[in-house]
């Protein structure tokens, strides 16, 4: 990056206060979703992620 003069536009891991919302959706995402739910398909995980985003 430095050889092309870029700079990174958001802070390391770990810090949520860069990005509380995003943060925040995939907390309830991961904690709501993700989390003990067993899908044996990708098509499966696709429809459980846009039930969710639309809800």
């Amino acid at each position: 990056m430095k050889s092309l003069k870029l700079e990174q536009s958001m802070s390391g891991k770990g810090n949520c206060w860069d990005n509380a919302v995003a943060e925040s959706f995939f907390k309830t995402f991961k904690s709501e979703l993700v989390y003990g739910t067993k899908l044996k398909t990708r098509e499966q995980m696709r429809l459980y992620v846009y039930e969710f985003i639309e809800s």
